[in-house]
């Protein structure tokens, strides 16, 4: 049987990189799991990140109940129908979400909460064909989702607070660390910030500033280090020294107009900057194969977070 408070039964809709890290986390917990996913290959895609997953756990020496067992099926009705928890992670598509959750909804046992991987969609439009609602919102995962704790959690207009804290406490279950955002905006809080450093690397791969191997070592070996156990306000109230946070915005607020990016200028994603950003990362990735990216990112991020629990006893 699964540990105390993880769900018995999941239902997954979609096992792509996202679908699959899910399978991954909660059959690891011990839950079986139900998969839809009507893609060719999807089986596979599925049995390699759990793979994946397993060698990750092994490394980091997890204890963990004995592992569920995964049913594939050939409808999303299927997937849901004896689950104790739905999650879908469909691609980023509202209509196709829409559908597919709407079909789900109508076979689920009744005050099962479901939930979607969005990575910014709103719930109250994903949720607009549903029948119930009130039982949906938002999970947003990171990927790879079998190691990265966050999982963003946010209600749409219908949903209610017991959807949002049985959500919480699944999310818990599997060792995830769920942030519930105060309310709908597009792309919750995690992307946004993602998307304005995505914005500043584009510009200055555009520009000719830095190749994009140049920007992920700027990341990787300055601030990224840190962001793996302090964010942005911690750190630089740091800065402030003995003054803390007001000293630190005293001191370099006035930076802030100074003209270091173009977050609000996106730059034109042509076939020359396309281009030149698929050269660049192929020539970064060395012949290396997704499978060996994969791998070598697991047992660094494992590497971190082994660290980060020595330092929490």
């Amino acid at each position: 049987m699964p540990e105390s408070g993880v769900p018995a039964r999941v239902g997954l809709l979609g096992g792509g990189v996202i679908g699959g890290g899910w399978a991954a986390r909660f059959l690891l917990h011990g839950s079986d799991v139900t998969l839809y996913d009507p893609a060719p290959g999807a089986q596979n895609t599925v049995a390699d990140i759990v793979r994946n997953a397993r060698m990750a756990f092994e490394g980091m020496g997890a204890t963990l109940p004995a592992e569920g067992r995964l049913t594939l099926v050939s409808t999303p009705e299927e997937a849901v129908r004896e689950a104790d928890f739905v999650q879908e992670s469909a691609p980023e598509r509202l209509e196709l979400k829409q559908g597919v959750l709407a079909r789900a909804c109508a076979a689920c046992p009744a005050g099962v909460v479901m939930a979607s991987s969005t990575s910014g969609l709103m719930p109250s439009r994903i949720s607009a064909e549903m029948p119930n609602p009130e039982r949906f919102a938002v999970g947003h995962p990171f990927n790879p989702v079998y190691l990265l704790p966050l999982v963003e959690v946010v209600a749409g207009e219908h949903t209610t607070p017991e959807t949002v804290e049985r959500a919480v406490e699944v999310y818990r279950s599997v060792g995830m660390q769920p942030l519930v955002v105060r309310r709908e905006i597009d792309g919750f809080i995690a992307d946004r910030l993602q998307e304005a450093l995505w914005r500043e690397a584009l510009w200055l791969v555009h520009d000719g500033i830095a190749t994009v191997e140049e920007v992920d070592d700027a990341i990787r070996l300055g601030p990224g280090l840190r962001w793996a156990f302090m964010g942005p306000f911690l750190t630089y109230r740091m800065g402030g020294g003995e003054g803390g946070m007001r000293h630190f915005l005293e001191q370099f607020g006035p930076s802030l107009q100074w003209p270091w990016t173009k977050l609000m200028d996106v730059p034109d994603l042509n076939d020359e900057l396309i281009d030149t950003i698929a050269e660049q990362s192929d020539a970064q990735a060395a012949g290396r194969s997704s499978q060996e990216l994969q791998q070598m990112r697991d047992r660094h991020l494992v590497a971190v977070l082994l660290a980060l629990r020595n330092e929490e006893r």
